[in-house]
């Protein structure tokens, strides 16, 4: 299969002289079209800036990136179009827009891709349904459960078609049910949008759902 997102040398460092931090350090990482992969390591191994990198939230400080077979200059290229177009975010605090319904959650990414109005609504409302939420179209976040939150955090992920959705530590803040429920979401989400999906997660039981786990211990990527 043909790579969808591939780093090469990836390397983030934070802070300054004897202060700094290597967080991420020379990583090579290859994920492939359709593959759920989960990151796993203890904390502060790097993880969700690893995903930080590939989704192009932040840029590397040596290295290369490469998403759908495009090669990522942070100077050259405009990271937030590459994030639009190719890349879905699902935060592990939701971050879903408080004074906007689910409905409304969902759409706002479409308006930012210049999805014309009604298209958008139509779309928001096919995946909240597929989801399970034809009935909590118009609730506000404070009127939804943790799992409900969620569900509309991996609709606006899906909203622009893409490439590939990175989800960090998605089952934190739900319950044992919630979680499984959930990962049978993610998977049949996958199938049914030929998504690629990256969990970062240290949910044991997550695990046998991924088609492959990668381990990262202090900033590098170990053997399984």
């Amino acid at each position: 299969m043909a790579a969808i997102v591939e780093g090469i040398g990836l390397t983030k460092r934070f802070g300054i002289g004897d202060a700094a931090v290597t967080a991420i350090d020379s990583v090579d990482i290859r994920i492939e079209e359709r593959e759920l992969v989960m990151i796993v390591g203890d904390s502060g191994c790097g993880k969700t800036t690893l995903i930080s990198l590939l989704g192009c939230i932040l840029t590397p400080d040596a290295g290369e990136l490469r998403i759908d077979g495009d090669m990522i200059d942070p100077v050259n290229h405009d990271l937030s179009s590459v994030r639009r177009d190719k890349i879905g975010f699902v935060f592990q605090m939701f971050h879903l827009l408080p004074y906007l319904t689910a409905l409304e959650n969902v759409m706002v990414a479409m308006d930012i891709a210049k999805t014309k109005e009604a298209e958008a609504e139509k779309r928001a409302i096919e995946l909240l349904t597929r989801v399970g939420l034809s009935e909590r179209l118009h609730h506000r976040p404070a009127q939804l459960s943790g799992g409900e939150k969620q569900r509309v955090s991996f609709t606006r992920a899906l909203a622009n078609r893409p490439k590939i959705i990175f989800a960090d530590e998605p089952t934190a803040n739900l319950d044992s049910r919630q979680s499984d429920n959930l990962m049978n979401l993610i998977e049949e989400l996958r199938q049914e949008h030929q998504t690629t999906i990256a969990i970062v997660t240290h949910h044991e039981g997550l695990r046998e759902n991924a088609d492959r786990i990668i381990h990262l211990k202090d900033g590098k990527i170990i053997p399984s």
